[in-house]
């Protein structure tokens, strides 16, 4: 299956790529710790284009004082699925792009193999349209194998068909599909394989135990527990100080899970949450007298979707949704998801879920405005760190507020 990148990351990708040279300075010797670093952070034209776009104001003013850098690593730019705007998402490729543009933390979603090894990679069966494995002798061991165009049902290739040999011996590729070709290609991550570029970049980490197959997880590991086990004995086996490692999961009983049995890394557990006014039907956010109880099971940070933390006021303002004001109110700490990953050239009406906050594009009307949002998830919700596609955006606003 040949790569194409949705309409929104072509147009996005020829900006960073055509909008001039990257622009690179050396940092201050900051990364989120505080401690000296020895990379260049590299954040490319997309940063200033957005910011010379936007509307005359304080905003604008102020992020436009900070062009001249230095820029340096924040914990506060996370990197998702490494850089997954332009490059093929959970590949080398992609977390050393995230790292350069000067994300503090890369994530790894993780899921497993026949074998049982934690791999990389937002779902256990979407290696049809995430790698070329459909265009290589493996298809045949998918769960539901290409047999050519036109296909009903779709393809169906499960990272539990494959070793960890096998695995490996794929390409990764832009997550879309068209039944007609091949490939074009990045190098696929194990969680251990992660965590050691993670090191050896000066990052750090935020593995997300993806959900599975139960009869699958069962199978292999003899049930959840052992699953959610696994990424601890990685993590363990690998050295790496749980300060740096921020777990995920949308799944409680994993984080509660860490907390019980690993509570050096429960500690930093991020619980996400499953908010979805799109889906039929919608899965509401939780109550305030449910998010107190997840305070009182040792739960710390929460992370709902950015578009449950915003609202619009009747002046056309963007302000703190009262979900986010409950969820402080509950003692709970917040990270959110995904910055750029919306297409945002017509407005906050035409853009999807991220931005359904704002369903008649009253405060987001051009792609610049995405610092309106970000401005109030940062000074006014006030949330740990956000995810974003395109890591550079993020750290641009972080380094110019001053946010490690």
């Amino acid at each position: 299956m040949q790569s194409r990148l949705t309409s929104y990351a072509l147009a996005t990708a020829l900006a960073v790529l055509t909008a001039g040279s990257p622009v690179t300075y050396a940092h201050d010797g900051r990364d989120g710790d505080g401690k000296d670093g020895d990379q260049s952070i590299q954040l490319g034209p997309r940063p200033f284009y957005l910011v010379d776009g936007m509307d005359s104001g304080w905003l604008k003013t102020k992020l436009g004082q900070c062009k001249a850098g230095p820029f340096y690593r924040t914990d506060f730019s996370i990197g998702h699925r490494g850089g997954a705007l332009q490059f093929p998402e959970h590949s080398k490729e992609a977390y050393n792009a995230g790292a350069r543009m000067g994300a503090g933390i890369v994530e790894c979603d993780t899921t497993f193999t026949k074998d049982g090894k934690l791999v990389c990679r937002h779902s256990d069966c979407d290696l049809h349209t995430t790698t070329n494995i459909v265009a290589t002798p493996l298809n045949a061991k998918c769960e539901v194998p290409w047999t050519g165009p036109g296909q009903n049902p779709a393809p169906k290739c499960c990272t539990w068909n494959l070793t960890l040999q096998e695995f490996k011996s794929l390409r990764a590729k832009m997550d879309a599909s068209d039944p007609a070709a091949t490939t074009p290609d990045g190098t696929l991550m194990t969680l251990r394989e992660s965590i050691a570029l993670n090191e050896k970049n000066g990052v750090k980490h935020t593995p997300e135990l993806k959900g599975g197959d139960p009869e699958q997880i069962k199978a292999i590991f003899g049930g959840q527990a052992q699953y959610a086990q696994k990424m601890i004995d990685e993590l363990r086996d690998s050295g790496v100080d749980p300060h740096r490692v921020w777990l995920q999961s949308f799944n409680l009983d994993d984080i509660l899970y860490w907390i019980d049995n690993a509570p050096e890394f429960g500690e930093q557990a991020v619980y996400l949450d499953s908010y979805d006014d799109t889906v039929n039907p919608p899965i509401p956010p939780l109550s305030f007298a449910d998010l107190q109880k997840l305070r009182a099971k040792g739960v710390r940070i929460f992370a709902p979707p950015m578009n449950a933390l915003l609202a619009v006021d009747a002046s056309g303002q963007i302000v703190p949704s009262r979900y986010a004001l409950d969820i402080k109110r509950a003692g709970l700490k917040i990270i959110t998801w995904t910055f750029e990953r919306a297409d945002l050239r017509q407005g906050a009406s035409k853009a999807g879920f991220y931005y359904d906050f704002d369903p008649q594009g009253k405060a987001i009307k051009k792609d610049s405005d995405m610092y309106k949002a970000l401005d109030v998830l940062a000074r006014q919700v006030r949330i740990l760190g956000i995810f974003s596609d395109w890591p550079a955006t993020v750290t641009y606003y972080a380094n110019c507020m001053d946010l490690r």
